[in-house]
């Protein structure tokens, strides 16, 4: 398990035996006879999972260019117990694109990125926008594992309130530094280099969705630069050889630390 997972789970309950008078817990306090805890770190309950069988989580989202950010979530969600059956709904374009605006993947992309993430048992394609009692009895969910902030619709001020108070809600971290909106600034922020990137690989200017005009300002740009590299690397050259010459003929007069130091200034 990595560090965010303990960091994260060390407070949760653990499965125990049917045989058991007290569950073993890891720095939670019991309440109401062992039936849920609460976390340090959030202000609901947890129940204890289901004891003889795997524990069925869920977690959902859009998972548009599915990253390490996303994977490392649902690892949380799949270490969050010993046994856990992970699945994993994801939202189809329709839902996403009213919601939140356009995807870079469509719906049918980003279903096979997360089915084929090692922590997944099971994709639920077209997955609903908040999560209700229908379907979490449907698919026998035991928790669901988000984030903890809540996660507003126009439906609920935190779509997992219901779930929260079930106690079960399962809380994960984000990964910092990572996100699909990161990715798309990148792009957007140095549109330019990656538009000609796609060009030096033969997409045309139509496939872009860009002007002649533009294609060829990007081409003649990508000249210029090519041809200060060239120019530079030449001058290096010359420099070099230069000093080659220089320090060869003061050598004959037996100059040569005095030319290196205060005329072509190496140390």
């Amino acid at each position: 398990m990595n560090q965010n997972s303990k960091s994260i789970y060390s407070s949760l309950p653990t499965p125990t035996s049917s045989c058991s008078t007290s569950p073993t817990l890891k720095g939670s306090k019991i309440e109401d006879n062992s039936s849920s805890v609460i976390s340090p770190e959030f202000d609901f309950e947890i129940n204890q999972p289901p004891v003889g069988r795997p524990v069925r989580v869920y977690c959902d989202g859009i998972y548009d260019s599915f990253h390490f950010g996303h994977a490392k979530a649902l690892e949380q969600a799949k270490k969050a117990f010993p046994n856990v059956y992970l699945l994993v709904g994801v939202c189809n374009d329709q839902e996403t694109h009213k919601r939140k605006g356009c995807t870079i993947m469509k719906d049918t992309e980003r279903y096979e990125s997360v089915r084929h993430c090692k922590w997944v048992d099971e994709v639920i394609e077209a997955a609903p926008w908040v999560v209700t009692q229908e379907f979490m009895e449907q698919h026998k969910i035991d928790y669901v594992a988000h984030d903890a902030e809540p996660y507003q619709s126009t439906e609920s001020g935190d779509v997992y309130a219901f779930v929260k108070s079930q106690g079960r809600f399962l809380p994960t971290k984000r990964t910092d530094g990572i996100s699909t909106s990161d990715l798309i600034t990148r792009i957007v922020r140095d549109y330019d280099l990656f538009l000609m990137r796609n060009l030096q690989r033969g997409m045309s200017a139509k496939q872009l969705n860009i002007s002649y005009l533009k294609e060829q300002q990007l081409k003649a740009q990508y000249q210029l630069e090519r041809l200060y590299v060239s120019v530079m690397d030449q001058l290096n050259v010359w420099k070099s050889e230069s000093h080659v010459l220089i320090k060869s003929f003061a050598s004959l007069f037996g100059i040569e630390p005095f030319v290196v130091k205060y005329i072509i200034g190496e140390a």
